[in-house]
């Protein structure tokens, strides 16, 4: 049963489809743009992102655009599977989470498509890939800083963002037993005083003591238990949290947002893409940060419309359909706002925390399918794609009753 959506909804829909549509070919071997008119490359991880909002569509034009990065990844990986950062560069390489992205947004792919064995010999290289990305030799994968979509972020060893994906693209190839085996051991606590520890070794987990979130990273005696929207969301989204944790955490960001916006540094309706802040005085405080990712800004907590749109389906799958409609709504007014005010709307790459203005580029391409994504979980009621996976039973229950009783 689909929703009517209110009309300022419609017409921003029809804005994201023209945006998609004006982005689906770019200078670089005819493959499509990352933005209107920054951003002319293809980014790997924008467009395996972004695969969500144009599988939505249907639209046979972006479903082709969709394909030919698919093929061009492919083209390109490298001899040892990894997927690179631009889909037409084989040398631009690094990245931790283009290969996971990739193999996630392709099993979305085959699932619309009904082609089942498309790029089957780039996925099993990628598998392949991904099996040496973890330092404990289980399933759990590393990163180095900066390695991800933030490149101006800090997050180091086990991050949750990247092995959500991964527990995505576990579920979505029905390699449940390692699903839950990551599950499993994601369910520990962060680790801080190992001189009180009996056991001779504990693995590093990602559960926060007495929070409901998962932590930011965590590796051996290190760990950020700052909150990340999109990694959260992710395991909302997956059902790598349980119900539970998820009704907690929903109300949690909510109750973080009020008190953001009491202490004004917070504008809009929508949470920040990470939080709390990190301020100059904090310890994981960079230099660099004065620069590119101060306070309230860019990856140090700016507001993401792409991941509003994770959060919005996530508030969905949580059982929170009437909070997703106001976030949708409050999206649609963000989305909106542009840095050319020329433009009569902006789908904007990121948006200034404190005061709500636009400060990235506009007619981004992930900023305007993941709007469509919002719009169709909203219209449809439910979490689309992670719907077919997030409630199969893992083997055995493995992994299953592992949360903290806190959750």
């Amino acid at each position: 049963m689909h929703k009517p959506l209110p009309a300022e909804v419609q017409e921003m829909k029809e804005a994201a489809l023209q945006v998609l549509l004006h982005n689906a070919h770019g200078p670089f071997h005819g493959l499509p743009r990352t933005a209107g008119w920054g951003y002319p490359e293809a980014y790997t991880r924008d467009f395996m992102i972004s695969a969500l909002g144009i599988l939505v569509s249907g639209n046979a034009e972006l479903m082709d655009a969709l394909r030919r990065v698919f093929l061009a990844l492919a083209e390109t990986q490298t001899p040892l599977g990894h997927i690179v950062s631009l889909a037409h560069d084989p040398n631009d390489v690094g990245a931790s989470d283009t290969t996971p992205l990739f193999l996630m947004a392709l099993a979305l792919y085959r699932m619309v498509t009904g082609e089942e064995d498309f790029l089957d010999e780039t996925a099993q290289k990628a598998f392949q890939w991904m099996e040496y990305q973890s330092p404990g030799d289980d399933v759990i994968v590393g990163q180095l800083p900066t390695s991800d979509w933030r490149d101006e972020q800090w997050v180091l060893g086990f991050g949750l963002y990247v092995n959500m994906v991964v527990y995505c693209y576990l579920r979505l190839f029905g390699q449940d037993e390692r699903a839950a085996k990551l599950r499993t051991l994601t369910q520990h606590f962060v680790v801080r005083d190992h001189e009180n520890l009996e056991e001779d070794h504990f693995h590093e987990g990602i559960v926060v003591p007495h929070k409901p979130y998962y932590a930011l990273w965590a590796y051996k005696v290190f760990s950020s238990d700052r909150f990340d929207l999109l990694g959260n969301s992710l395991a909302i989204l997956s059902g790598a949290a349980s119900l539970a944790r998820a009704k907690a955490m929903i109300r949690w960001v909510e109750g973080q947002c009020e008190e953001m916006q009491a202490n004004r540094d917070l504008a809009v309706d929508l949470p920040p893409n990470f939080f709390p802040f990190i301020r100059p005085k904090d310890p994981d405080w960079h230099p660099r940060y004065h620069e590119h990712n101060r306070p309230g800004e860019y990856h140090n907590g700016g507001i993401w419309p792409f991941i509003c749109g994770f959060y919005i389906a996530a508030a969905i799958a949580a059982g929170y359909p009437q909070l997703a409609e106001r976030k949708l709504l409050e999206l649609t007014r963000v989305v909106r706002l542009s840095h050319d005010k020329d433009l009569a709307y902006g789908f904007n790459e990121w948006i200034r925390a404190q005061d709500g203005t636009p400060r990235g580029n506009d007619w981004q391409t992930w900023s305007a399918a993941l709007y469509l994504y919002a719009v169709a979980c909203v219209e449809q009621g439910r979490p689309i794609f992670f719907d077919t996976f997030r409630d199969r039973p893992l083997p055995n229950n493995h992994g299953h009753g592992q949360e903290h009783r806190d959750a």
